[in-house]
């Protein structure tokens, strides 16, 4: 799937979890200097707290979307749905899946991928540590290699471009606030989990 003909897909997936007027925001949304500086510190204070697990993007996903509702005013939504390297899948299958069922519980089974969307730009908090942490599809870790080198920590970056970088963000389900809330419980638990006694 091309990202820039995924734009009005998502859209439509948008508006079936939040309605057509939250459909409207994210397509038009332009990220300015502010909203930047807050997902950065966000995403810098959830890296620092959350342990190195293999399996996080949607604990991860959905805790940056919460901290940045905190403290952007912007359509921020968590999606789900298949991640690619150079035309193949290396989290997902491409395949329907029953999204409600899936995000039911706190800490989901499921080998796609969750990323965090900003009106059109794809935030992505767990591919560089999930990377770099030798765990992974040996595809993504060379591909993040070459492609970025070692010790970044967020993926950032407008839909259309993440094609140029070889990265194929394909959406099939936007979860809905009573998810996001629920996989951030899942979160909070890991996080308490890997705090020192």
């Amino acid at each position: 799937m091309s990202p820039i003909k995924d734009i009005p897909q998502l859209g439509k997936l948008v508006a079936v979890q939040h309605g057509w007027a939250a459909a409207k925001a994210f397509k038009s949304y332009e990220m300015n200097v502010a909203d930047r500086e807050a997902l950065s510190l966000c995403a810098i204070d959830l890296l620092k707290v959350f342990p190195s697990i293999p399996g996080a993007c949607a604990l991860m996903s959905a805790a940056l979307a919460v901290g940045l509702e905190r403290c952007m005013d912007a359509p921020i939504h968590v999606v789900a749905g298949t991640l690619a390297v150079d035309g193949e899948p290396v989290f997902g299958d491409r395949r329907t899946f029953d999204g409600p069922q899936l995000f039911s519980t706190s800490n989901p089974d499921w080998d796609g991928h969750v990323w965090v969307m900003i009106g059109s730009y794809i935030i992505d908090i767990s591919i560089f540590r999930t990377a770099y942490s030798g765990l992974g599809p040996a595809r993504l870790a060379k591909h993040i290699d070459s492609a970025f080198g070692p010790n970044k920590g967020l993926y950032v970056d407008r839909w259309r471009r993440t094609a140029q970088l070889g990265l194929s963000y394909e959406p099939q389900y936007v979860l809905s606030a009573d998810e996001v809330t629920r996989l951030m419980g899942g979160a909070y638990h890991v996080i308490k989990q890997g705090q020192p006694a």
